[in-house]
């Protein structure tokens, strides 16, 4: 468990402390939604806070695609960079742990301690990499479901999570529905569109052509090709008034204008971005993520969306960002149509931004305030 800090109440928006994550195995095996059979399977997470004698008070954080168990706070005192969602996590903070008990867990299939293509498979002592079996979101919240048993939390007070994050919060509040009181999804689709898994395509195509991915049997990881699917992941993140308001047309001062290989500002930026990446994710967890993502559809194995949310009975707030063109607002407006229809309980809030699909990272304060009053009316 983290260990909370000593925080001055005039300094309430310092960060969270020092934290420690956990790794937590299961031998049982894990049926997936393909049928395969995983197992065993380990877990990384963190917590912060304290569970509560009645166990009523655990709000799970929902990680996205590339992000992990490492929500708030630091591993030392000498690491520079906090969690990544540190601004919301503590003392007198939207997730308040002096109210809340607060878990975040990394998904199977990633590549930051819970089991995934880098693990070992018991079965042959090498790693999974390509035998790996594919996973889902729904797979993803089924290892999620052993955790919360592990720890002894029935049923949560909140499932919070953005883009593949929320994705995971409708798995909870639609397959588990006597598992959750009330789920706040940002940022999510009940299914990507036709272009938003042609762009994860061609991302799996930068990766596929990398000489050094050798069908995922790398020894270290295809740099070029990894470099390249983040930089145009992470087009899709922006938008293009974010875009233009830090890059413009500028071009590179370090560049002649008219070098052939001169680059513009933001080119810089993406390259410098995509190569970053690289130090810090594997190749095939990527490409493993993507594939979950592409595979979701929240009205699987129902006749309609309605069918899908029948089962649901906690309370949902919805946020979309008016400047998101991944998963843009019309997608989650014909979630919330649906849920309104069953006279479900339901809250929608459309944030205007400029920050694209990334909104729900760069600007919290535009929806923190709006959580906290959904969070104050939930009844456990």
């Amino acid at each position: 468990m983290a260990r909370p800090p000593t925080v001055p109440d005039n300094e309430r928006d310092m960060s969270y402390g020092i934290v420690t994550e956990q790794i937590t195995r299961f031998e049982t095996e894990l049926r997936l939604e393909s049928g395969r059979i995983l197992g065993p399977i380990e877990i990384a997470y963190e917590t912060y806070g304290t569970l509560n004698e009645a166990r009523s008070n655990a709000i799970l954080v929902t990680h996205a695609w590339t992000g992990n168990a490492h929500l708030a706070g630091r591993y030392s005192e000498e690491e520079k960079r906090a969690g990544w969602w540190d601004e919301i996590v503590g003392p007198g903070k939207l997730l308040d742990t002096e109210r809340y008990f607060v878990i975040c867990s990394n998904v199977i299939g990633s590549c930051f301690g819970s089991t995934g293509p880098t693990s070992i498979n018991p079965k042959t002592g090498k790693r999974y990499n390509l035998t790996f079996p594919v996973i889902t979101v729904r797979d993803m919240v089924s290892a999620q479901a052993l955790l919360m048993d592990r720890l002894g939390i029935e049923r949560l007070f909140c499932v919070l999570g953005g883009s593949m994050g929320g994705m995971q919060a409708l798995e909870w509040a639609t397959q588990l529905p006597d598992r959750v009181a009330s789920a706040v999804i940002l940022a999510a689709t009940p299914r990507p569109s036709a272009q938003a898994i042609s762009l994860n395509a061609v991302a799996r195509w930068a990766i596929f052509n990398d000489p050094n991915w050798k069908k995922g049997e790398y020894r270290k990881n295809p740099k070029d090709g990894l470099a390249l699917a983040r930089g145009i992941g992470h087009i899709t993140f922006l938008s293009d008034e974010s875009m233009t308001a830090k890059f413009d047309r500028r071009f590179s001062a370090r560049d002649g204008q008219f070098d052939f290989f001169g680059q513009f500002e933001v080119e810089r930026y993406l390259n410098y971005n995509g190569y970053n990446f690289v130090d810090r994710f594997d190749a095939n967890s990527f490409l493993y993520l993507a594939k979950a993502l592409d595979l979701y559809d929240v009205s699987s194995g129902c006749e309609s969306m309605d069918e899908a949310f029948a089962p649901v009975s906690a309370k949902l707030q919805f946020f979309a960002f008016s400047s998101d063109w991944l998963y843009p607002p019309p997608q989650t407006e014909e979630m919330v149509a649906s849920l309104e229809r069953l006279d479900k309980q339901v809250e929608y809030h459309l944030i205007t931004s400029s920050y694209g699909h990334d909104s729900f990272l760069l600007e919290h304060e535009t929806f923190t305030p709006l959580v906290q009053a959904f969070l104050d009316k939930v009844r456990f």
